[in-house]
C-alpha cells in the first residue's frame, strides 16, 4: 500500500515543481504517514514531513529519514503506544545532527483526532487546531514559501471553520 501511494505521489510532486515550487512538504494522516515517510527517505521529492496519528510507521522507517519530520501522536488509540513514542523520539535524538525532528503527544485524544473530531467539543477542536498549527509551523520552518502559504491556509480555515466529525 505504501509503495503504491509513494509512487502515485511522485507525479503530483513533480507537477508542483514544474509550476515553480522548489520545495514541497508532505503530511500523512493515519496510513498515509507511511507513504510520506517513504518519500522522506530521500530529499529528491520532498523537503519536510509531518505525520499525524501515524499507522504502520516503525523506528527503522524513521532511521531512514533524510528530511525534517514532525510526528504528532494521540495519547489513546490502536497505534498510540508509549513504547513506540519513546523509540521514535530516541531515533530522532540519535539523528539530531543529520535530520531535524520531534515527537509530540496530544493528551486525552484518540487516533484520528485531527480529522475526526466533534465540533461541539471545545477541547477536541482546540487539540485539532493545535495540531494543524504545529503542522503549518513545521512546514514554514524549512521552506521559504511556506509562511505565506501557511498564513493563507490558516486564514481560509478560520473563515470556513472546522468540518466536523
Amino acid at each position: 500500500m505504501a509503495n503504491k501511494g509513494t509512487e502515485e505521489a511522485k507525479p503530483v510532486i513533480e507537477a508542483l515543481k514544474s509550476k515553480g515550487f522548489s520545495t514541497v512538504g508532505a503530511a500523512g494522516f493515519c496510513w498515509g504517514a507511511k507513504v510520506v515517510v517513504e518519500l522522506g527517505k530521500t530529499d529528491e521529492h520532498i523537503q519536510a514531513v509531518v505525520i499525524l496519528h501515524p499507522s504502520f510507521v516503525t523506528p527503522d522507517d524513521i532511521k531512514g529519514m533524510k528530511v525534517p519530520i514532525a510526528i504528532l501522536f494521540s495519547e489513546f488509540g490502536d497505534y498510540s503506544k508509549p513504547k513506540l513514542f519513546k523509540q521514535l523520539d530516541d531515533v530522532l535524538a540519535s539523528k539530531s545532527d543529520e535530520v531535524d525532528g520531534y515527537v509530540k503527544i496530544f493528551p486525552k485524544v484518540e487516533h484520528g483526532w485531527t480529522v475526526r473530531y466533534n465540533v461541539e467539543d471545545a477541547a477536541a477542536v482546540k487539540s485539532a487546531e493545535e495540531a494543524h498549527q504545529d503542522m503549518l509551523e513545521w512546514f514554514a520552518k524549512p521552506m521559504s514559501f511556506a509562511k505565506v502559504m501557511a498564513t493563507s491556509i490558516a486564514l481560509a480555515s478560520a473563515s470556513s471553520g472546522p468540518r466536523g466529525s
